[in-house]
């Protein structure tokens, strides 16, 4: 517990010299409760049929979404370890059944399950970045089919794209971005070499998990290439 109250580490964000990544496991946690908080607030405004609505993820709901995001926060290293071994590692058939656990017989219920869980501190591993990233993108994933304007800070989407540029997790997000210059307008953020693709910070993060929708906030002659390996050449 001692090296929670330790001041927060931060490590520089790839190339840019400037404002630095949380990299502190205490302050990480921090970052996804207040992602959590943020995007329940929202939530709470939502008329029961857009609950019903798609979002950026596959084929999943607003509500689909938020039971996946209430299990994701409350699954340790051995319950992960459990559940993917009953379902034969297949973690399609492991998300399927985890949301379906996590979701409520109404949107309100749903919506109070993941209340629960907002500060919760539970993780698979420690790929915390990887964690704060899920709250992030799935957030958006909600959001920006609805036109709902909150987006995460700066603080919480700087260690989320320093890790999606140097590891493929549950998105292969190193391959995507690999010999491309990736630089946010709107933060210190500067990764990769080759070229340029220039624009939000969220934007970039969003782009790095395969949603494609996001190019359309982009520029820079790497785009094309960004939007083949995104959409596999579509």
């Amino acid at each position: 517990m001692t090296s929670n109250l330790q001041p927060a580490r931060r490590r520089a964000a790839p190339g840019d010299g400037g404002r630095a990544a949380v990299t502190n496991s205490y302050d990480l946690w921090t970052l996804a409760h207040a992602e959590r908080a943020s995007l329940a607030a929202d939530l709470a405004s939502l008329s029961p049929d857009q609950w019903h609505l798609s979002t950026l993820c596959d084929a999943w709901s607003v509500e689909e979404v938020t039971a996946h995001l209430s299990a994701a926060a409350s699954v340790g290293r051995w319950a992960w370890i459990r559940s993917m071994v009953l379902a034969g590692f297949r973690p399609a058939v492991h998300n399927r059944r985890r949301l379906a656990e996590h979701r409520g017989s109404t949107p309100a219920e749903t919506l109070d399950r993941f209340r629960a869980v907002v500060g919760l501190s539970v993780a698979p591993s420690q790929d915390l970045p990887a964690y704060l990233g899920e709250v992030v993108v799935h957030a958006q994933d909600i959001r920006r089919p609805l036109g709902i304007a909150t987006q995460p800070g700066v603080d919480a989407l700087l260690p989320v794209a320093a890790f999606f540029v140097a590891r493929n997790f549950t998105v292969p997000s190193r391959r995507i971005a690999s010999g491309l210059r990736l630089e946010a307008t709107d933060a210190p953020f500067v990764s990769g070499e080759g070229p340029e693709v220039r624009g939000s910070l969220l934007a970039l993060v969003m782009c790095l998990a395969g949603r494609p929708v996001y190019l359309a906030d982009l520029s820079g002659p790497g785009v094309p290439i960004l939007r083949s390996r995104i959409t596999g050449g579509a």
